[in-house]
């Protein structure tokens, strides 16, 4: 593997201060304990380390060479910085196993991380010609190659109106059936160029680089994003201690719907109409700490380009529910 410098000069953590400031209520305590889903090259852990010197730090990620670098990053912190390789929906079973029934704070930070752009060789980005992978785990799944190559022209649409917002799906889907009968797709240079030539001029001129919605289509198919997102989201809310905070940043839509879901279902009571009195199980269970979705300020933005789409919504645990299966062997939202 290429030695590609370490993580503190490769990677800028978005809206970093404005999320350690709306998690301190939460983190500010002795004792706390924080995960980071979506762990990457440690911008975001490393802040809640330094900004919290009594919190610990369980850093999940399902990309290996992430929690190598973010390993070697952390690794001052001994061992207040706990990293797991798992896939964030799996965040219960990874706080089960190391005996941890609640905790104080959660970030997600989702999309596609600094890390696999800057790398060639993963095929996330369109700018380079690569091999078609875009796992974020490279050592399970299909890759982009498998999808384009054995895709439906129906399936092939559906994604890349779903997942890209592409306008034209339909004809990029025709023109990849019809080109890998001539020859398979194995790189990106090709499909890239495959979109030159599909995508009208004036689009192009509009939008932006051809490829960038079917690249991200391609990649929240290959690893099942947006379903993973929606057992996530629920999976970390039941985690969350009375009084923790939980802040997820969205660089797509239907993440940010997704998100928004949760957050209203959690922050609306559950009374059935005409019920004139609120028991106390149908009391919202949330409470929202950001109005909407914030942004990134346009300081940020022009020091730092890939946070241009940037979305934070930070809610807060403000009871505790019933456990949601008899596993459970504690309320959803209590206390270690």
């Amino acid at each position: 593997m290429t030695d590609r410098g370490p993580a503190q000069g490769r990677h800028v953590p978005v809206m970093r201060d404005r999320i350690l400031d709306l998690l301190e209520p939460s983190l500010g305590r002795p004792g706390t304990v924080h995960v980071d889903g979506t762990l990457g090259m440690g911008g975001h852990a490393e802040g809640v380390l330094e900004r919290f010197p009594e919190c610990t730090v369980i850093g999940i990620d399902r990309d290996r060479e992430a929690l190598s670098l973010s390993g070697e990053r952390l690794a001052r912190f001994g061992d207040r910085f706990r990293p797991v390789h798992a896939v964030y929906d799996e965040i219960a079973t990874v706080l089960d196993d190391l005996g941890i029934a609640a905790v104080d704070g959660i970030l997600f930070d989702l999309g596609v991380s600094s890390l696999q752009l800057d790398e060639a060789d993963r095929g996330f980005a369109y700018r380079v010609d690569a091999p078609l992978d875009m796992r974020m785990d490279q050592s399970t799944g299909r890759t982009a190659a498998d999808v384009l190559n054995t895709y439906s022209a129906e399936d092939l649409t559906r994604i890349l109106k779903e997942y890209g917002e592409e306008r034209f799906a339909r004809k990029i889907a025709t023109a990849v059936v019809r080109e890998r009968e001539v020859e398979p797709f194995t790189s990106s240079g090709r499909l890239v160029d495959l979109l030159r030539r599909v995508i009208p001029m004036a689009s192009q001129r509009q939008s932006g680089h051809p490829a960038k919605r079917t690249f991200q289509a391609l990649r929240i198919e290959v690893n099942d994003e947006l379903a993973v997102w929606r057992r996530a989201i629920d999976s970390a809310i039941d985690v969350l201690a009375v009084g923790g905070r939980i802040a997820v940043l969205s660089y797509h839509s239907l993440e940010d719907r997704a998100t928004k879901r949760a957050f209203a279902a959690g922050a609306t009571s559950s009374t059935p109409a005409g019920l004139p009195v609120e028991l106390p199980e149908h009391a919202p269970y949330l409470s929202l700490v950001t109005r909407g979705a914030e942004e990134p300020s346009e300081d940020e933005v022009a020091a730092n380009p890939r946070a241009a789409s940037a979305r934070l919504r930070v809610a807060e645990r403000t009871r505790a529910t019933a456990p949601s299966s008899q596993s459970s062997s504690h309320p959803k939202g209590g206390r270690r």
